[in-house]
């Protein structure tokens, strides 16, 4: 099975626009050093448990701050130190017969995304909420980002865009549906209303980097569709390989990091994140009577209390004094 991207498409995802308080800091030069590797590979573990304590004591000696999930079905993890650190983590990785293969994609922090190391155990390294859709097992054709486009193109292929609603709010591809969702475990649901392997002979699934494609297909196969494809790398790989002029890309795609959102080549693009809900908010967003810097936009001023915003105010003076130091 392959590797490409890692805790973008992990568990955490379905929390990331409900984590309150985000705030980013202008990173310095040393921070600019720091290696953010990002991994995932789906493959059978069944001493995952073992594995847990001499993995997280390894990257605590060589100072490595991140989050690896474990479980019998494979790895995902994303790591961050120095680059000494993290490819000395990497080949202790590989140094397991079963992730000698082990993929990874790298970028340089703008602040330490993490205050510690945690080696998780679960059930699944990107939650679906069904334990026994096994991509070990098998998964839809991988399609690459060059041939992408007639894929998609045809007119007999439905394409789905597996991510959750505020990701695909601001970026799809031409023609993709969107399933609506707030959480990955929706996903079954969604196939099960409004798709008939009868009807849908042909299926094309796109996500940020992989995972999640290679979750989804596994159950779409074990549902009963048969021609299932997904696009190897994600968006992410798309938007590095296909040229601006040839793509189907429309809009940005949403990141898990300080970028937010980038462009084709992976430049950053122009949404930010609402500080106090974590929706990405464009310029537009900017213009309404709802957003407010710091404190609320389009988003959340709805739901947003007095309690609330009064922390909010009080975090952005902070951050003013942070800055102005």
């Amino acid at each position: 099975m392959s590797s490409q991207q890692s805790l973008e498409d992990n568990i955490n995802i379905d929390k990331y626009c409900s984590i309150p308080n985000l705030v980013f800091f202008i990173p310095t030069e040393l921070e600019m050093t720091l290696v953010v590797a990002t991994f995932y590979k789906f493959v059978n573990l069944p001493d995952f448990v073992e594995k847990q304590q001499p993995l997280l004591s390894y990257c605590q000696a060589q100072g490595i701050k991140g989050t690896i999930l474990l479980a019998q079905e494979g790895i995902n993890g994303t790591i961050v130190g120095s680059r000494q650190s993290v490819d000395a983590v990497l080949s202790f990785l590989r140094s397991d017969p079963r992730l000698a293969d082990l993929e990874h994609k790298e970028s340089f922090a703008g602040s330490p995304p993490y205050e510690r190391m945690k080696v998780r155990l679960k059930k699944e390294i990107v939650t679906i909420g069904l334990p026994e859709v096994n991509p070990n097992e098998g998964v839809g054709t991988y399609v690459s980002p060059k041939d992408w486009n007639a894929i998609i193109s045809d007119p007999e292929v439905t394409v789905i865009d597996t991510r959750n609603d505020y990701e695909v709010s601001i970026g799809t591809f031409k023609g993709a549906q969107n399933p609506n969702t707030v959480s990955f475990r929706q996903f079954p649901d969604y196939i099960g209303k409004q798709l008939d392997p009868n009807q849908h002979k042909k299926v094309a699934l796109f996500c940020t980097g992989g995972i999640r494609c290679e979750k989804a297909s596994a159950f779409m196969l074990s549902q009963g569709f048969q021609e299932v494809y997904h696009l190897k790398g994600g968006i992410l790989k798309y938007l590095e390989e296909v040229p601006a002029e040839e793509s189907l890309w429309e809009g940005e795609c949403f990141v898990f990091d300080e970028r937010v959102a980038v462009s084709h080549g992976l430049e950053s693009g122009t949404h930010q994140m609402c500080a106090s809900c974590g929706h990405p908010i464009s310029e537009i967003d900017k213009t309404s009577p709802k957003y407010e810097e710091g404190i609320s936009c389009p988003y959340c001023f709805d739901s947003l209390t007095e309690e609330k915003r009064k922390r909010q105010q009080e975090k952005l003076r902070q951050l003013q004094i942070y800055k102005n130091e």
